[in-house]
């Protein structure tokens, strides 16, 4: 197989492996009362990604999942803040790991789950144009250091799984 054509396979098992896990995501009733509270299991995808793929790629992955789910799952409204929270992550994140080589998978994770709750958070600002929204912040860093923590507990487990299956070039 051509690099091209792996890193598109790659890609395509990625995106399908995150649309699966948002579509759970849909069936677990984690918000526990606060609107706009997920659990982020498709950001396992796009974290384990930063460890093993190149950033564009990842980049790629998230936008495509995030865009699909919108449609499959949510509306116009759930696209754009979506958008917003997955691009702040994804920067965050990447930021960590180039320039703070002492992160783990799990401060990676949380401070992409708090930054993804701020993009939102200053998406919706701009939207209501008010910064009464800012009450709901911390709350939102509560849900994003929580999830974030989740999501990189497990990130850690299946990281160590698949530098194994990586280092065997499979």
């Amino acid at each position: 197989m051509t690099g091209v054509a792996k890193r598109v396979a790659y890609s395509a098992m990625l995106v399908a492996l995150a649309m699966i896990f948002s579509y759970i995501e849909t069936l677990i009733p984690f918000s526990f009362g606060i609107p706009g509270i997920k659990l982020g299991l498709a950001n396992l995808v796009v974290l384990l990604g930063l460890y093993f793929l190149k950033p564009m790629q990842v980049a790629e992955i998230s936008a495509i999942r995030i865009v699909l789910a919108a449609f499959l799952f949510g509306n116009m409204a759930s696209l754009i803040y979506s958008l917003a929270g997955g691009l702040l992550s994804f920067l965050v994140m990447l930021a960590l790991l180039k320039a703070c080589k002492g992160f783990s998978p799990v401060g990676v994770s949380v401070a992409g789950g708090v930054s993804h709750n701020i993009g939102q958070l200053l998406v919706a600002m701009v939207i209501v144009e008010s910064r009464s929204v800012l009450y709901y912040l911390p709350v939102l860093m509560i849900a994003g250091l929580v999830t974030g923590l989740l999501v990189g507990v497990a990130g850690t487990h299946v990281r160590r799984y698949l530098t194994k299956i990586w280092e065997r070039g499979l």
